[in-house]
C-alpha cells in the first residue's frame, strides 16, 4: 500500500506515514487506492469477534510492513484489554436507535481504540527502524491521555501532550497529569486547543527542528488513526444488517471522516451526522452556501469539541474534490491566510452526498442529556449529548437506523452531568483514586519557542 499527500507531494509507505505525522509539504496523508470489501464478507462480520473484523478491515494498509503475524499479535493484544467483551457493543435504545459504546478502553474514551494500537505498531516500527521518537499530541481533551496510556514507559519514545490551559475537564486533566512515568511530559498551554494544533503544526513544518528531536504525530492527523477508528463503523452495520446512519460529535473531524473511508471501502452507510457543539464552523461548511469559515474557539460543556480549525476536514475536501491536489494545496493556503474557504459548488455538493451537520448549544446539551436519561435510564456524556441534540434539528432526513457514537464515559465531565441531572456521576474503577494522585505539569505561554525549548530539554535532544 502506498500513501499520498491531500497537497500532492511525494508518496510514502506505511511506516513513514505511522511514524512521520504530516507529510513534508503540509497534507495529510492518504492511501492511493481506497482496498474495497464486498458484500459477502461484509456480512460475515457479523459473527466475528472485534480483533478478528479489525484484522481483516487494516490488513490492506499496513501490507509491505508488518507480516500478518506481527499485525494479528498487535491488534489482539490492543483490544485484550477492553473492559467489555464486544470492544465497542452496540446498545440498542429504542426502533432505530442504538447507541455505539465506545469507552471501554483504559482512558474511556473512543480515542482508546485507535491509540492502543497505535502505541504497539509505534514499538513494533520503532525497533525495526532501530530509532527513537517524540511523540508530540495537541490534545482537546481525550486524545492526551489516550495517547500517554498507549505510550507510557515505551523504551526510545518521549510523549509530550500539549492541553488548553483550564479548558478540559479535572478529569481530562488529571488522565495526563497525574501518569508518573519518565517518558511523558505534559505542558498546559495559555490558549485554544486550535493555539495547541497551530505550534504542532509549525513544529512540524520546522524540518531541521522535526530532524533533531525526531518528532511524530499521533492526533487524527495521522492516517493510522483513520484506519483504526473505521473498523467499528463496520461491526455496527454489520450488527445491524442494515444501512445506517451515523451520528458523531465532531471536532477535528477524524471520526466522522474515519466513517467516510469505511464507505469508501464498500460499507452502505445512509448519512454521517457532524454534531458540533457552539464551534459550528462544520455545519456552516457543510450546509448552503457553503464556507469554511474560522472564529475563536468558544468554551462549552463538550470541551473536546472546543475546536474550530477541524484538521482532518482537508481529507474529505480531497476526496470530495476528486482527489484535485493543485487546487487543495492553492485553498489551504488561502485558508490559512484568511481563515475562509468558499467551497466550490461541485465539491459542496459531493460533501451533502454524504455529511449532514448540525449543532447544539450547552442549554440544549444539558437538556438531552437530562431526556436520555428519562427515555433510556442511561446517563450520557455531553459529547454524546450533543449528537442527540443536534439531530433533534434534522428531524425526517434519515429513512433507515441512527446509531450514536458515545464518545466517552460520562464519568470524565462530572459537572456537566450534575448540571444537566443534579447528581454526581459514579466513578469507574479505572478512575479511582486519580483526584488524590500528584500532578505533573507545566504552564507555557503560548509561544512556539517556549515549547520548542520545553521539548528539546525533556527529551534530551538540546
Amino acid at each position: 500500500m502506498h500513501y499520498i499527500s491531500t497537497r500532492g507531494g511525494p508518496s510514502a509507505g506505511f511506516g513513514d506515514v505511522l511514524l512521520g505525522g504530516p507529510a513534508a509539504d503540509g497534507g495529510l496523508y492518504l492511501p492511493d487506492a481506497w482496498p474495497r470489501i464486498g458484500a459477502a464478507e461484509l456480512r460475515s462480520f457479523a459473527t466475528l469477534p472485534y480483533a478478528e473484523v479489525a484484522f481483516r478491515v487494516m490488513r490492506p494498509f499496513v501490507a509491505g510492513e508488518f507480516s500478518d503475524a506481527e499485525f494479528r499479535a498487535d491488534v489482539d493484544a490492543a483490544y485484550a484489554g477492553f473492559s467489555h467483551k464486544d470492544v465497542v457493543p452496540l446498545v440498542e435504545l429504542g426502533p432505530d436507535r442504538f447507541l455505539l459504546e465506545l469507552f471501554h478502553g483504559p482512558t474511556l474514551a473512543f480515542k482508546d481504540v485507535a491509540m492502543q494500537l497505535l502505541g504497539r505498531l509505534f514499538a513494533r516500527a520503532l525497533k525495526k527502524q532501530k530509532r527513537r521518537a517524540t511523540v508530540i499530541v495537541a490534545t482537546s481533551g481525550d486524545t492526551g491521555s489516550a495517547a500517554i496510556a498507549a505510550l507510557r514507559g515505551l523504551p526510545g519514545v518521549d510523549v509530550v501532550v500539549l492541553h488548553p490551559h483550564g479548558r478540559v475537564s479535572e478529569v481530562q486533566r488529571r488522565q495526563m497529569t497525574t501518569v508518573p512515568d519518565a517518558n511523558v511530559h505534559n505542558i498546559a498551554l495559555e490558549g485554544s486547543f486550535d493555539d495547541t494544533q497551530n505550534i504542532v503544526k509549525t513544529l512540524f513544518a520546522d524540518s531541521g527542528f522535526a530532524a533533531r528531536a525526531q518528532l511524530t504525530a499521533v492526533n487524527s492527523i495521522n492516517f493510522a488513526r483513520i484506519m483504526a477508528q473505521c473498523v467499528y463503523y463496520f461491526t455496527a452495520a454489520a450488527s445491524l444488517g442494515r444501512t445506517p446512519s451515523f451520528v458523531v460529535p465532531t471536532g477535528n473531524f477524524g471520526d466522522v471522516f474515519a466513517g467516510e473511508a469505511a464507505a469508501r471501502m464498500g460499507l452502505p452507510i445512509e448519512r454521517l451526522v457532524v454534531a458540533t457543539n457552539a464551534n459550528d464552523i462544520l455545519v456552516r461548511a457543510l450546509t448552503p452556501p457553503g464556507i469554511y469559515s474560522a472564529g475563536q474557539a468558544k468554551q462549552t460543556l463538550s470541551p473536546s469539541m472546543d475546536i474550530q480549525v477541524a484538521s482532518n476536514f482537508e481529507r474529505a475536501l480531497f476526496e470530495a474534490s476528486q482527489r484535485d491536489s493543485r487546487w487543495l494545496e492553492a485553498a489551504m493556503a488561502a485558508f490559512a491566510s484568511t481563515r475562509a474557504l468558499d467551497i466550490p459548488p461541485a465539491v459542496f455538493y459531493a460533501l451533502q452526498r454524504l455529511y449532514l451537520a448540525s449543532s447544539a448549544n450547552d442549554d440544549q446539551t444539558r437538556q438531552a442529556i437530562a431526556d436520555i436519561r428519562v427515555q433510556f435510564g442511561i446517563v450520557i456524556d455531553p459529547h454524546t449529548a450533543v449528537g442527540f441534540a443536534a439531530v433533534g434539528n434534522l428531524a425526517g432526513r434519515f429513512s433507515g437506523p441512527l446509531v450514536f457514537l458515545a464518545t466517552a464515559h460520562p464519568a470524565k465531565f462530572p459537572e456537566a452531568i450534575r448540571q444537566a441531572i443534579g447528581i454526581t456521576q459514579e466513578s469507574p474503577p479505572k478512575l479511582a483514586g486519580i483526584m488524590s494522585l500528584e500532578e505533573r505539569y507545566t504552564v507555557l505561554p503560548n509561544e512556539v519557542g517556549a515549547v520548542r525549548t520545553f521539548v528539546l530539554e525533556r527529551t534530551g535532544t538540546s
